[in-house]
């Protein structure tokens, strides 16, 4: 079954700083630590796609206007205490194995190699509707 791992980051309730007040060194930790669980899934064989995502500020939201033509508006705005940083699509053998995989992304280093225990969501990839429909 195939899993995706949403990492969210929220302002709100964190007790560390944004990635951009980082030392160099806190943020190639950071990303080598990525590296290697991305590294661990393909190996495993549980790999399927993974990446990071801009920031607020780089995020567009869409809506079909009159006639189905895109209206488009920057957002999410300065105000949002949560977006999306990154994610994966994992494809393992159970749910608690999709589970054990975001506990351990939970765990990516921040300033001074700390867990920065970043809440990870588990969504099932549905690949069809049920035949019933």
């Amino acid at each position: 079954m195939k899993y995706m791992l949403l990492m969210q980051f929220s302002a709100a309730g964190t007790d560390f700083p944004s990635i951009d007040t980082w030392t160099q060194d806190e943020v190639r930790a950071h990303i080598a630590f990525m590296g290697e669980v991305n590294a661990k899934l393909t190996a495993a064989g549980e790999w399927v796609d993974g990446q990071g995502l801009g920031g607020p500020h780089q995020a567009r939201i869409v809506r079909a206007g009159e006639g189905g033509a895109p209206v488009v508006t920057e957002g999410p705005f300065a105000e949002t205490k949560e977006f999306l940083a990154g994610f994966w699509i994992v494809d393992c053998e159970s749910p608690q194995r999709a589970v054990e995989l975001a506990a351990h992304i939970s765990t990516a280093p921040g300033p001074g190699g700390r867990p920065l225990n970043m809440p990870i969501e588990v969504h099932p990839v549905m690949s069809a509707p049920a035949e019933e429909l």
